[in-house]
């Protein structure tokens, strides 16, 4: 079937679920997330996979086994796109992400290297504001207080330089269009304003090489 949108019974299940966050709860409603939270994103994610790859949705259950919150669902559906991106859905609404969220130790030195360096740094510059200026966020999982190891704390480029990632991040409120084709138009867009960041973590940052348990 067609990708139309999420009903408004996915934001409900979801509005639900941060409530009674409960197998109880989970059980009792697995048919709404099949239907309505599930199906649309497996819609929405074959409609994509020929401009941006195959995607992959994340497990709904939580992995609690070092967590002090013991919840054991995700209030959001997550998935992936191989050519890059992230989309997300929840009762806060639509959202999308694309670039390196959480870097290697290898990767995090390349980047740093490459923001301290010209061209790829005065590049990275404008690509970060550019997409700012279409609103969208540049963010991370996380950033130093100071100057990294061996960079100045004045260094013209020292809030890049301080980020352990770098991603373009976009989030929708709840809207009726939502539940419409258009949600998909919206996803598009950003994952096309995103392209030339993506490119550029992909060219001078590009994978690790480190062994899984040195990530």
């Amino acid at each position: 079937m067609a990708f139309n949108g999420w009903p408004a019974q996915a934001v409900e299940f979801y509005d639900g679920l941060e409530e009674d966050n409960s197998r109880e709860y989970w059980h009792a409603h697995k048919g709404v997330y099949s239907e309505a939270v599930l199906r649309p994103m497996e819609e929405l994610l074959e409609e994509l996979s020929a401009r941006f790859g195959p995607g992959r949705i994340f497990r709904p259950n939580r992995d609690v086994r070092f967590s002090a919150d013991k919840s054991p669902y995700k209030t959001a559906i997550g998935a992936t796109l191989s050519g890059g991106g992230y989309i997300q859905f929840s009762a806060a609404g639509l959202a999308a992400g694309r670039g390196m969220y959480m870097m290697a130790p290898d990767q995090l030195e390349r980047y740093r290297r490459a923001v301290d360096t010209d061209p790829a740094g005065s590049e990275l510059v404008r690509l970060t504001s550019e997409a700012q200026q279409a609103g969208i966020e540049i963010t991370a999982h996380d950033q130093l207080k100071t100057a990294p190891r061996g960079f100045a704390k004045d260094h013209p480029r020292i809030g890049l330089l301080r980020l352990k990632g770098l991603i373009g991040w976009r989030q929708w409120p709840v809207a009726a269009w939502m539940s419409t084709s258009a949600a998909e138009t919206r996803v598009v867009d950003f994952l096309l304003a995103t392209e030339p960041l993506q490119a550029w973590l992909d060219q001078h940052v590009g994978p690790s090489q480190l062994e899984p348990s040195r990530r």
